[in-house]
């Protein structure tokens, strides 16, 4: 759920899954409306409860990452729920890294990130569930700690991604909060 590069380098020579169908949606409007797909209504999170609710979530997954069918697409080009993990593995980090950006500079433009080569490239079919689970209760509770650590003065900070979409350290905990909800529902954790 973040901006797609035009060219995504991959291994084709690299084993296993195919890549799954690229997601290209735009999803920054969830910051304006409710996510009819999951539920989720960004407007309502206090930023108080972004910290809280991402630790409630590490633990969903964790349990998500324990099924028997953790590494089965459900479909044909969609993630099985040890790939959507590994991305919200990856999506804490990416955050927690954008996060600090925008409170340590002034304005700054987020590093591209995509998502699919990243899921390509890492492996994440072939990664191991019980890792996997441990890296993202990890990464989700880094990012939580920085999340929990924002200053009131610090939340109308800005940054940008190079697509020029602005968000505040509020806006942006609440655009991550959408995605690593909406992947949890994805899986039915």
């Amino acid at each position: 759920m973040d901006e797609q590069l035009p060219d995504r380098p991959t291994d084709p020579a690299a084993p296993g899954l195919p890549p799954a169908d690229p997601d290209t949606k735009d999803w920054t409007w969830v910051l304006d409306r409710p996510c009819p797909e999951c539920g989720f209504v960004a407007a309502d999170v206090a930023v108080t409860a972004i910290a809280p609710a991402l630790r409630a979530s590490a633990v969903r997954w964790r349990g998500a990452l324990a099924r028997d069918d953790v590494r089965v697409r459900p479909v044909p080009g969609t993630w099985s729920v040890l790939e959507y993990a590994c991305h919200v593995r990856d999506v804490h980090r990416i955050f927690g890294e954008r996060l600090a950006l925008i409170l340590d500079e002034d304005d700054p433009a987020f590093a591209n990130w995509d998502q699919d080569a990243a899921a390509v490239n890492g492996r994440y079919d072939a990664q191991d569930p019980a890792a996997v689970a441990e890296e993202l209760v990890a990464a989700a509770e880094a990012t939580a700690a920085r999340f929990a650590a924002v200053r009131a003065d610090q939340w109308d900070r800005q940054g940008r991604r190079s697509n020029g979409s602005v968000f505040t350290a509020r806006t942006l905990g609440r655009y991550y909060l959408h995605d690593v909800e909406h992947h949890t529902h994805d899986v039915g954790a």
